[in-house]
């Protein structure tokens, strides 16, 4: 009987010792970099395909959109209405990256990055943060602006000049 309960406590507390742990896979640093891109390379390729879930679907629900326009402030949905139209004639924008740089927090569930685009305006940049939900990289906020070389600078600034006043008579009040 004593050898019974010894085996018994002896198995009990044996299993009760056993942990499961859990273990998830940490990615490189190498391979969030290259989900990254890939995400955002099929983010641009929507847009030019027009492929209105393809593009809207990789930003999270909560995202914003910054365009080259000061009056370019938008949430998702904001974004989602403006853009629609132009998804809808099959037709919406074309960019193409040709550098990135890409930044990953101690987390690795957080990403900020800029990219230097190729399109109809012309050099761009962009700007960006994703973040990791659900095993998914989401784009939670992107700015997007026109290169000005330096030695042109002045010229933009006279042909802005009028547009400039009348958007800024807003914030003097």
């Amino acid at each position: 009987m004593k050898n019974y309960l010894f085996i018994l406590v002896f198995t009990v507390l044996f299993l009760s010792c056993k942990s499961k742990v859990k273990i998830d896979k940490v990615e490189s640093i190498p391979t969030i970099k290259e989900n990254v891109n890939l995400v955002l390379d099929d983010w641009h390729l929507a847009a030019s395909e027009a492929n209105y879930q393809g593009y809207f679907g990789k930003m999270d629900s909560i995202s914003v959109f910054i365009g080259t326009d000061a009056t370019e402030n938008w949430t998702k949905t904001q974004f989602e209405s403006f853009s629609k139209p132009y998804f809808d004639k099959g037709k919406a924008w074309s960019f193409t990256a040709l550098e990135r740089n890409v930044y990953v927090n101690d987390a690795r569930n957080f990403v900020w990055f800029d990219e230097l685009l190729d399109t109809w305006m012309g050099t761009c940049r962009g700007s960006g943060v994703l973040e990791k939900k659900n095993n998914s990289w989401l784009i939670k906020h992107y700015v997007l602006s026109v290169q000005i070389p330096n030695d042109d600078i002045q010229a933009v600034i006279q042909a802005k000049k009028k547009s400039d006043s009348i958007f800024l008579s807003r914030f003097n009040k």
